[in-house]
């Protein structure tokens, strides 16, 4: 069922339209037309699949680099300082700043977006976890040490159970992040994707109810994948295979 927040939005959207006449901006029910011509013409599916498939691989590629690197770095203190000074240079930098370095390394294609979004998943993730695993009470750690763990098990036993709760948010945050690159990086760099669609219809002149289509598309999946980062934040550690 429907939220009753979603129907009232469409419900002043569609009056707002009716009482501008003129307007450029679709109906409600013209953007939904335009969702079955893509739908029909094969094409939204096409589309939403191509965008799916570039976050996930940024995005994994990301934070799989992240991850372990950040715990490194709060684990070690000369390494904090060694690298944190680059990685605060490059962090602020945004990664549509990067777009013509990646059209000249990768040239136009999949390779280009997919790095674009592994520059918005890499840095967040990596302070992430670096700032997570030096909250960790030094209690904690002194104990580990004090019964012999090695410095894997000490990871293991003590570090990742410790952090995971932040790293978890820090997930569902960066890959919102993702999310939003990944449909700008396509509006430039691509010729598929829900960016492409936005501005191919731009482009084509008055289909603005295929922009607005591509806009609402964007928006339920980037909801899709909030709702799911939203649940693994709630699995229990156990089913992780942590024991608190």
């Amino acid at each position: 069922m429907l939220p009753l927040s979603f129907l009232l939005l469409v419900a002043v959207w569609h009056a707002a339209i009716v009482g501008s006449p003129g307007s450029l901006i679709p109906l409600p029910l013209d953007v939904v037309r335009g969702v079955g011509e893509l739908l029909e013409q094969g094409l939204l599916v096409r589309y939403v699949v191509a965008s799916l498939f570039r976050v996930t691989w940024g995005y994994l590629a990301g934070v799989f680099l992240a991850i372990p690197m950040g715990i490194v770095i709060g684990l070690s203190p000369r390494l904090d300082a060694a690298l944190n000074p680059i990685i605060q240079i490059l962090r602020p930098i945004s990664p549509l700043a990067w777009i013509p370095i990646a059209i000249l390394w990768f040239g136009v294609g999949d390779l280009s977006a997919i790095f674009l979004i592994f520059l918005a998943s890499f840095f967040p993730m990596v302070v992430t976890s670096a700032q997570a695993v030096q909250q960790i009470d030094p209690v904690f750690l002194h104990a580990g040490r004090n019964f012999g763990l090695t410095k894997r098990r000490l990871i293991h036993r003590i570090v990742v159970p410790a952090v995971l709760p932040r790293i978890l948010v820090g997930l569902r945050i960066t890959l919102g992040v993702a999310w939003l690159v990944v449909v700008a990086a396509e509006m430039i760099a691509v010729s598929s994707g829900l960016g492409f669609l936005i501005v191919d219809a731009r482009n084509a002149g008055d289909r603005y109810d295929l922009v607005i289509a591509g806009m609402v598309m964007i928006g339920l999946i980037g909801l899709g994948l909030d709702m799911a980062m939203r649940r693994l934040e709630q699995l229990p550690s156990t089913r992780w295979g942590f024991a608190r």
